[in-house]
């Protein structure tokens, strides 16, 4: 799952945190990261291709805000993961 991947970084982690309360602006999000909006381009670009970001434009500026229901579906895998899970003993090499 592209989620997975997507919450690889730390970077992504700490703009899915900023986004938690409100839609940002990408020059707010780059000015409270500090980091180039080139840079954070890559970084919501990869959160939009995952599908955990929307976003929509506003004149110049690109708005973005959580995708809950894309959150919920992973969190969703995790549980099920975790549920269907039987470890069996280790097997000793030989």
């Amino acid at each position: 799952m592209s989620g997975f991947r997507a919450l690889s970084d730390t970077i992504r982690i700490q703009v899915l945190e900023l986004l938690r309360t409100r839609e940002l602006c990408v020059c707010e999000i780059s000015e409270v990261l500090d980091i180039s909006q080139s840079k954070l381009s890559f970084h919501l670009k990869t959160l939009r291709e995952a599908n955990l970001v929307n976003s929509r434009q506003q004149g110049k500026w690109t708005y973005y805000s959580l995708n809950l229901s894309q959150l919920v579906a992973l969190e969703q895998y995790l549980a099920e993961f975790r549920r269907n899970t039987v470890l069996l003993p280790t097997r000793l090499c030989e």
